[in-house]
């Protein structure tokens, strides 16, 4: 299973992510944002509220979250970070 190790908010509700092997990728969570919990992210102030979690992934306040293995294999890049 992959993990997340680094999350840093960005403008546009993107977000820097890094994982345990190296990658760092910037990807954009807007179609993600829409109704029921997830809704809670279009206020930018609380959109920057994102931590990691215990399990390697990425969550908020209220619960919203994201597992690992989505981020990294099914939510495209905006762009690929190299050291």
């Amino acid at each position: 299973m992959d993990r997340v190790i680094s999350v840093k908010s960005l403008d546009n509700y993107l977000l820097e992510i890094e994982f345990a092997d190296g990658l760092r990728k910037v990807i954009d969570i807007t179609p993600f944002i829409g109704k029921g919990i997830s809704a809670a992210l279009e206020d930018k102030s609380y959109f920057r509220q994102v931590t990691l979690e215990d399990g390697g992934g990425i969550t908020w306040p209220n619960g919203y979250d994201f597992c690992p293995n989505f981020l990294r294999d099914d939510v495209p890049a905006v762009d690929v970070l190299t050291a």
